[in-house]
């Protein structure tokens, strides 16, 4: 009898020190900071822990990873950067968009942070030069402000009839949206094209302006290079489908769920990028030696039903140009 009341004492015993050491696993484990201005994306997440993995740093098992969303709303941005701060997490990612990776910088010039930023991140102050940041932030930048004019050339290309074309823009992305409104402006004059701006940054934004696009029937639409716009990618899709207008997209994910057209970096191969650098600088490495990668392959994509909805004929040499056709 005393030998099963020691047993069982000592099964009480483990049974208790298992959660304590899975805690204290936990508690020495490196902390990341996970800051992004949309709401939870799981794609976006997958491809980030993807990238840890490649370094060998795996969720749950040597590193944590403290998630903070800003759910479209900028203003939240800095409380959210400062909780993480707080958090004294190990390294802070800063994704979703240039005021995420601005927001962090202004809480901390000590926690190494890496951006994924579709802006010149040396004009942003972010770093010092691209190939030696030198101060405590580096990470992706993949030029979405840059392709616009390559965008609205492939939109006249896949409607040749169109001479008025809907920018639409997320006026909570201040600096984007105004890079977005200029260089489709200076894209258009060249074109020969007449642009209107439209602005949205809520769901219930978006319906007055395709209330406003049934009204004024421009010839196509352009849709902002922004991370808002890629979350709510079914409404946009549905909205111009019920329209017949057509639409051009920075993103994939919008041409998935029934959008015409992409170009652009593909930005889940961005996300895996923050993950690999994450881990290296968990390795050991400095921001300030690592070069800002710069996304050096674009991707264009066309829905191929889609098009044949909007009774439109794709020129067969932009079929061969295009890395994947929706069917």
């Amino acid at each position: 009898m005393m030998r099963r009341r020691q047993f069982i004492t000592l099964l009480g015993g483990a049974a208790v020190a298992w959660p304590m050491a899975a805690r204290a696993q936990q508690a020495t484990m490196p902390v990341i900071g996970f800051l992004n201005s949309t709401s939870p994306d799981a794609d976006r997440v997958r491809a980030f822990l993807q990238g840890l993995n490649d370094i060998g740093y795996v969720e749950g098992e040597n590193v944590a990873v403290e998630y903070r969303w800003a759910e479209n709303r900028p203003d939240r941005l800095p409380a959210l950067a400062a909780e993480l701060v707080r958090r004294n997490v190990a390294l802070i990612v800063a994704t979703g968009g240039t005021l995420p990776a601005l927001a962090v910088q202004a809480a901390t010039r000590t926690i190494p942070i890496v951006f994924g930023v579709g802006d010149d991140p040396v004009r942003l102050g972010l770093v010092a030069s691209l190939a030696r940041p030198g101060g405590n932030a580096t990470g992706i930048n993949f030029f979405l402000g840059e392709l616009t004019a390559k965008r609205l050339e492939l939109l006249r290309e896949l409607v040749p009839v169109a001479t008025r074309v809907a920018v639409l823009v997320n006026p909570a992305n201040a600096m984007r949206a105004e890079s977005t409104i200029k260089g489709a402006e200076d894209a258009a004059h060249a074109l020969g094209l007449q642009t209107k701006t439209l602005i949205a940054s809520t769901g219930g934004e978006i319906h007055a302006a395709f209330e406003s696009l049934a009204r004024e029937r421009p010839d196509a639409l352009f849709v902002g290079s922004d991370p808002f716009f890629t979350i709510r990618r079914v409404q946009l899709a549905t909205l111009a489908a019920r329209l017949g207008l057509p639409a051009s997209f920075a993103s994939r994910e919008n041409v998935e769920v029934g959008g015409l057209m992409s170009y652009g970096t593909n930005i889940n191969d961005a996300f895996r990028q923050n993950g690999t650098y994450a881990g290296r600088i968990l390795k050991g490495e400095k921001p300030a030696d690592l070069p800002v990668v710069q996304s050096t392959k674009f991707e264009l994509v066309i829905n191929h039903a889609t098009a044949r909805i909007l009774a439109l004929e794709v020129p067969p040499s932009l079929l061969a140009r295009a890395d994947e056709v929706i069917e």
